[in-house]
């Protein structure tokens, strides 16, 4: 049986309210700043919608966005601020997602789950999108089930850690400033442990073994 599904929650990733507003509404919108959430701050990859918005005169559109011009996109993304930091990269990467949301769904977003009746189909659903590789599409998952009630049969499991309730791993996680703080925290100290292993296996990789130094 299908968990029944919780009463949608307001969206707080991008800490702005407008943005907030347009993500918490638009399901098109959520997925492009997920899709931006990469090797730039997560507060600016969720706003990035909404500049995007402003900048076009209108809310995106999968069907707009998949056939406007290449390096026309790419400009609008590259305007100062930037959308993101790699603003070309990241132009082509919406774009194909767009594409794909057009060819597969008929440009309807929220198509991408509504009909999904179990985790690992939703989670293989996520895969196929270009821009979510395997662990961003099951924290796009997590927050789907934890925030916006689409919970299709097994879907914790299918997400793994990120599907842990009460975890604070992911922007599955974030409702607030308070815990936008403690995912932060989290992810500072899996970078920091990173670190301490590479470190400990560079030494390891240059220290002679004892049998080398006998001989």
């Amino acid at each position: 049986m299908t968990p029944a599904a919780k009463t949608p929650r307001a969206i707080c990733l991008a800490q702005q309210p407008d943005a907030d507003a347009l993500l918490t509404r638009d399901p098109l919108a959520l997925l492009i700043g997920m899709v931006l959430d990469q090797q730039f701050p997560l507060e600016r990859a969720f706003a990035g919608p909404w500049v995007l918005t402003e900048r076009l005169g209108h809310t995106p559109d999968a069907a707009a966005l998949a056939s406007y011009d290449a390096e026309e996109l790419a400009a609008v993304f590259a305007k100062p601020p930037c959308i993101h930091r790699f603003p070309g990269s990241m132009a082509a990467r919406v774009q194909q997602m767009c594409r794909h949301l057009v060819e597969v769904y008929d440009g309807d977003a929220v198509a991408v789950w509504a009909g999904a009746k179990t985790g690992e189909e939703l989670l293989a659903r996520l895969r196929a999108l270009p821009g979510f590789g395997e662990q961003k599409a099951k924290i796009f998952l997590a927050l789907l089930g934890k925030q916006l009630g689409v919970r299709p049969r097994g879907w914790r499991e299918v997400a793994g850690v990120y599907g842990e309730d009460g975890a604070k791993r992911s922007v599955a996680d974030i409702t607030g400033p308070d815990s936008l703080l403690e995912v932060r925290a989290y992810k500072q100290q899996m970078k920091a442990a990173a670190k301490a292993v590479n470190a400990a296996s560079v030494v390891q990789a240059a220290t002679p073994s004892r049998a080398k130094r006998r001989a």
